[in-house]
């Protein structure tokens, strides 16, 4: 027994020893850890003060190499969960959840996250007007994420949803709306003459075009 105790504490301190710095949680966890390589590993924990007008925050979740990934959690100053985001190459990626002090979902995001390891990206894309078919698509990488999927907004208090909106790789996608296309048939219909009119047109075609008097003094 007292060798095994020996050979823990051994393997505790060599683990240590790859660390430049973290710190022990209050359930005897090591959190806040930074690498020799000057790299943030594992479960971090961190507080951010309000500034000028923004609120103050808490977050939860894990780096690797020096990036967020996975699933990572937000706080108010209050204790109260604020938002729920998923990371990727240090990220946001698909669905994050906020909500409001009393926990009500107010909004929820997607994102598409893009590896910052490479210049170029190819990604599928499904069509918003033909669901289950994709296309793929060549973009630039910037190393950020993008607006991607549906964002959709609550009303807290029925959890209905008011409003949403569709993006495909930052670009707003515009439904077709059938006012829209009522409008320009509208359009369409104000510009045909009635049958009248062309009936005059055509009884006329070809003769010496006379001024009418109209009462103008010009």
């Amino acid at each position: 027994m007292r060798y095994l105790l020996f050979f823990l504490l051994l393997v505790s301190l060599n683990g240590y020893s790859q660390l430049k710095s973290y710190i022990i949680g209050v359930k005897g966890d090591t959190l806040n850890k930074v690498d020799n390589k000057g790299m943030k590993q594992g479960k971090w924990v961190m507080h951010y003060d309000g500034v000028r007008e923004e609120p103050g925050f808490e977050e939860e979740g894990v780096y690797v190499n020096n990036r967020k990934e996975g699933g990572w959690r937000v706080y108010s100053l209050e204790g109260d969960l604020t938002g729920l985001e998923n990371y990727r190459w240090g990220n946001k990626e698909g669905v994050c959840q906020y909500f409001n002090k009393a926990g009500e979902l107010i909004r929820e995001e997607g994102w598409r996250a893009m590896n910052p390891d490479k210049a170029y990206d190819t990604l599928e894309i499904e069509d918003i007007d033909n669901l289950n078919h994709y296309r793929t698509v060549i973009v630039k990488n910037e190393g950020v994420a993008i607006k991607h999927g549906a964002w959709k907004f609550y009303d807290p208090l029925t959890g209905m949803i008011i409003r949403t909106e569709t993006y495909t790789l930052g670009k707003r996608e515009l439904p077709k709306s059938a006012s829209t296309t009522d409008s320009a048939s509208t359009v369409k219909k104000s510009l045909v003459k009635p049958k009248e009119v062309q009936e005059f047109e055509k009884k006329n075609a070809g003769k010496k075009k006379i001024r009418v008097r109209d009462g103008a003094t010009n």
